[in-house]
């Protein structure tokens, strides 16, 4: 069985549904991307999810909804820690986001070699993302990369860039630059390289990834055209047209979703990255970081 692998934080979600009102879920940028792939891919397809949860009551009520979601928890336990906990606000559809995550679980989850080892062996391709490695000491970061490169899977990153994770912006930028060159296939949002590296164009993007061992680049730009790089070269794709966006939380999440699951499948490049935006603009129009309507209907 092929499997589709994601590493990294699943959190309990508070996303404001009114002026004084929350709803709860379990969420997180590489969950996120789990989630959606979990409804691109055929059943045939084992989609995991690789993270490090506690022994308490709502590490345990999470597994069970990762469980019950269709994917397979690949699980570290660590005693006297938990989950961590973020919440969304949204004015006209753009977040803001405030964290609790000090005594997460998946702050470990790069401590154990041998675990990542055993964890990434069986798969076909592995997605991570900065928030990722954000989250981690620079020594479990080191050693994450480290197991990602060792694999023989197809590694996936998404720069995902979190500013108020990381110390400082060098070690912002030695950390994506080292989660870059562990993954073939790098998925930045324009907005931020340029606010990051000072890039001034989305082919000046794919140059540095390039240069960091990237095979395919697809630069997000919002409402721009996204710009898709491969080894036969570099296309634009004009973005799906949006009347309203309800919540921008998981646009870059689903995206990678449905790219990933394209290219998995073996789809064209150019192909799997029309898919990706259609999915993105759709799951935009709605709140919350996992739309399951989206999907209502299909077989998949």
């Amino acid at each position: 069985m092929s499997r589709f692998l994601a590493i990294g934080e699943c959190m309990v979600e508070l996303a404001q549904t009114g002026p004084d009102t929350y709803r709860r879920g379990f969420a997180g940028d590489t969950f996120n991307t789990a989630w959606y792939a979990r409804r691109c891919l055929p059943a045939a397809w084992n989609v995991t999810y690789a993270t490090a949860v506690g022994n308490d009551a709502t590490s345990a009520e999470m597994l069970r909804f990762i469980e019950g979601e269709g994917i397979t928890p690949a699980i570290r336990e660590i005693p006297d820690r938990t989950v961590g906990l973020y919440m969304i606000a949204t004015d006209n559809g753009e977040r803001s986001f405030s964290y609790w995550r000090s005594n997460s679980a998946a702050r470990m989850l790069g401590e154990d070699t041998d675990w990542l080892a055993a964890t990434f062996a069986q798969a076909d391709m592995i997605h991570v993302s900065g928030i990722t490695l954000a989250i981690l000491p620079p020594d479990q970061r080191v050693r994450l990369c480290n197991a990602l490169r060792s694999s023989p899977a197809t590694v996936s990153f998404d720069t995902n860039l979190r500013p108020r994770l990381w110390d400082n912006e060098a070690e912002m930028k030695r950390g994506l630059t080292l989660g870059a060159s562990a993954a073939s296939i790098v998925l930045p949002s324009f907005d931020e390289e340029t606010a990051l590296f000072g890039d001034a164009t989305p082919e000046h993007t794919v140059a540095r990834y390039r240069e960091a061992g990237a095979h395919i680049i697809a630069v997000k730009n919002g409402a721009s055209a996204l710009t898709l790089a491969t080894p036969e070269g570099i296309t634009e794709i004009e973005a799906e047209p949006v009347d309203k966006v309800i919540d921008s939380t998981a646009a870059g999440d689903s995206f990678a979703a449905r790219f990933l699951a394209g290219l998995a499948q073996e789809e064209p490049p150019e192909e799997a990255a029309r898919a990706a935006m259609q999915l993105a603009a759709k799951v935009i129009c709605a709140p919350g970081a996992l739309v399951p309507s989206i999907f209502e209907g299909n077989s998949k």
